[in-house]
């Protein structure tokens, strides 16, 4: 019983400090390439191509961090290509309003998987800009926010 104890202690432990581990950033360039370990002479796994692209680091190993996006892709990312988050992406179609409130008139209706960069966040909702529009969307469903 006691030995039972101590490894569901240990390993709600370990499983704490992955969770506490994780947090989003972002691309800080177009082309940014996703490696299959951590280090420069790791074979390239695939390429970014988005700025801003929201990501969540995983795991970390010196200069290097494991990354996971919204489609479940994971790789390692050198830390010189990453800063801190300023974008999300809807994880459903969404509409954007002209102010943070369901009855303020709708601007836009923003696609799901559209990467949109955050100006502020207060109350549930969040001020976005994308490439032709800026508004007020509900911070439900979108990936890159806690």
């Amino acid at each position: 019983m006691f030995k039972q104890f101590i490894i569901f202690f240990f390993s709600l432990f370990f499983f704490s400090i992955a969770i506490a581990d994780s947090i989003f950033l972002s691309l800080k360039k177009n082309k940014v390439n996703v490696r299959y370990g951590p280090s420069l002479e790791s074979p390239i796994k695939y390429i970014y191509k988005k700025k801003d692209l929201p990501i969540m680091q995983i795991d970390k190993k010196e200069n290097f961090r494991r990354i996971i996006d919204f489609k479940n892709n994971s790789g390692w990312i050198h830390i010189s290509q990453l800063k801190k988050i300023n974008s999300v992406i809807p994880l459903k179609d969404k509409v954007l309003f002209q102010k943070p409130t369901n009855f303020s008139k709708p601007i836009a209706k923003i696609k799901k998987g559209r990467v949109l960069l955050i100006q502020k966040c207060i109350d549930g909702w969040c001020k976005i800009k994308s490439e032709k529009y800026r508004g007020w969307i509900n911070n439900e469903q979108l990936w890159g926010r806690k």
